[in-house]
């Protein structure tokens, strides 16, 4: 591993960039560390497109539908709470 400070850094760039491809470069500025990280791009190009919708995103509800129903429910438990409370 390699330790370098930011000037260093700004000054050698391309040195540490190619040192990077072999071994863990760390650059030092004031009390952080960053680590240079390299791999490969990928080959892919242009990008995969964007996939058609799947059955779980058309079954999916909309917030205002969660709401709603989150609502009812909600209403619905405290009715039958209040209800078997009031009973006895």
């Amino acid at each position: 591993m390699t330790l370098v400070s930011s000037k260093e850094f700004v000054s050698n760039e391309s040195k540490y960039f190619d040192l990077a491809l072999d071994e863990d470069v760390c650059i030092r500025r004031g009390e952080y560390i960053f680590y240079l990280v390299s791999r490969p791009v990928e080959k892919q190009y242009p990008p995969q497109p964007i996939l058609e919708p799947d059955d779980d995103f058309r079954r999916a509800i909309t917030i205002d539908e969660l709401h709603r129903r989150v609502k009812d429910n909600v209403h619905k438990w405290y009715s039958e709470r209040y209800e078997n409370n009031s009973n006895t």
